[in-house]
């Protein structure tokens, strides 16, 4: 998923998204241990997406801090 995409979702869409995408990569870890992961970019793609989710929802948090 693309940041511009990511960006338009809402707070709590995004808290949501970022609990799935945690989720997958416990089982594909877990698979991947096992040695039954088919795809291993799948495992890159879905932290990647995680890192810009956790990226963007700190923007947003700072954002609204103004200090």
């Amino acid at each position: 998923m693309r940041a511009r995409e990511l960006r338009e979702l809402t707070d709590d869409e995004l808290l949501q998204r970022e609990k799935e995408l945690t989720d997958q990569l416990f089982k594909l870890r877990f698979q991947h241990t096992l040695g039954q992961v088919e795809n291993a970019m799948k495992l890159r793609n879905i932290r990647r997406d995680l890192a810009r989710i956790k990226t963007i929802v700190k923007e947003k948090e700072k954002g609204r801090r103004k200090d």
